[in-house]
């Protein structure tokens, strides 16, 4: 076997390669009002760990539990690292970096999960994918779905913008749209599931989409020369996101590649700040959420408790935004690095500027700092509506160029 689960709660062991979503003992205490229990952590075979120790250069597909055989047909990643020159003097950070994963197929991060649930369905002979999204994990589920030949089934909240919901449409997923909340729309698929069959891809459910987004780290390690960075600001809804990119440090590290993590900032809006509480506070309780970065937007955090755990063992920590910064950082990332990231992606980097004095504080001003990207701004354009307009039309005349101030 190349792997096996471990229950991140209660620790128990369960010695199969096959479909898996939560620990039974641990999930039966889930009621829908505190962060769930029972998450599943994937251990990787010393056999697979010892065959990537070995290698001048490795990949995230020799770190994967469904490996593939056939990388190309739909390519995620490696994606751009980006050293923004105009915001590094603006923040005074000389070592500042993005990862650009706007740049992927679908147009963000969730390509990474989508892929890895791909693979597993085809190991073992499924043919149906049934999730719920908020919008960019069905587009990009729908998207790779659609490079590989399968079916999706996609529940999402009738309030997803239109963007990310015609996406998936395009690429031939079965969209059901839910009168509800993103948990609603959760719910309906995990039950659609155990009715009808199929693979349930939903974020941390499934413990392969964290095994899919840890490539990025398997990247971000082979970007700076076989380097870990010192902080990585990531925008964090679920959990799922933090907890893929510190799985991929520790899995680096389990491999003898690495001695040590990158601090795991995570970076939320003051709207729905769950896991920040969770790392503060270490309060688990649902809440509210109502953030205009729908792609973070989440009352029950479906990874929070891996999620805030991984954040305090790297000895990071959580930072809140007002949704007004967010959108102001948008333009910022536009003007000063040519990078349109949609609101959720825009989290990351508000949270540093509000973190700078902590940065060169306790890292130092020539710390290796990272931003994940992880979503471009096409798929959300009504963000900037009353923010940014067109010019009117001028005349098609010559005299009317002495007109203009610029």
């Amino acid at each position: 076997m190349r792997f096996r689960y471990i229950c991140s709660d209660c620790g128990r062991i369960f010695e199969t390669d096959g479909l898996m979503y939560q620990c039974p003992d641990c999930s039966r205490e889930n009621d829908g009002t505190h962060f769930p229990k029972g998450n599943l952590i994937v251990e990787l075979s010393e056999d697979v760990l010892k065959a990537a120790r070995a290698k001048a250069h490795v990949t995230p597909n020799d770190f994967y539990p469904y490996p593939s055989d056939d990388t190309s047909a739909y390519p995620v990643g490696p994606t751009p690292l980006m050293r923004p020159r105009r915001i590094q003097e603006k923040l005074g950070l000389g070592n500042l970096s993005l990862k650009l994963d706007s740049q992927l197929v679908s147009g963000s991060f969730k390509d990474r999960a989508s892929y890895e649930v791909a693979l597993q369905a085809k190991a073992l002979g499924e043919k149906r994918i049934v999730l719920a999204s908020t919008g960019n994990a069905g587009a990009a589920m729908s998207a790779v779905a659609a490079a590989m030949g399968l079916d999706v089934i996609l529940f999402v909240p009738a309030s997803a913008p239109v963007n990310k919901l015609m996406q998936s449409v395009l690429y031939g997923a079965h969209v059901v749209p839910v009168k509800g909340s993103y948990d609603d729309a959760f719910a309906l698929s995990i039950e659609y599931t155990k009715r009808h069959g199929g693979i349930n891809r939903n974020t941390a459910y499934n413990p392969m989409t964290i095994e899919g987004k840890k490539s990025i780290s398997i990247e971000i390690f082979e970007d700076l020369g076989r380097k870990v960075p010192d902080a990585i600001y990531v925008p964090v809804g679920d959990g799922c996101i933090i907890a893929g990119v510190a799985k991929g440090f520790l899995d680096l590290m389990k491999a003898g590649l690495t001695d040590r993590m990158p601090r795991l900032i995570a970076c939320q809006s003051e709207r729905s700040d769950a896991i920040s509480r969770a790392i503060g506070k270490e309060d688990y309780r649902a809440i509210s959420a109502t953030t205009r970065a729908d792609s973070i937007s989440v009352d029950l955090p479906a990874n929070g408790r891996m999620a805030a755990r991984y954040v305090k063992e790297s000895k990071g920590w959580a930072v809140t935004v007002p949704d007004e910064d967010i959108l102001s950082s948008q333009i910022t990332l536009t003007r000063l690095a040519g990078v349109l990231a949609e609101p959720a992606a825009a989290t990351a980097y508000a949270a540093l500027e509000k973190d700078r004095e902590r940065v060169a504080a306790e890292l130092g001003e020539d710390a290796e700092i990272m931003v994940l990207i992880t979503g471009t701004g096409f798929k959300d354009m009504k963000a900037f509506d009353g923010r940014v307009t067109l010019p009117d039309a001028i005349e098609n005349s010559v005299d009317e160029l002495e007109k203009l101030t610029f």
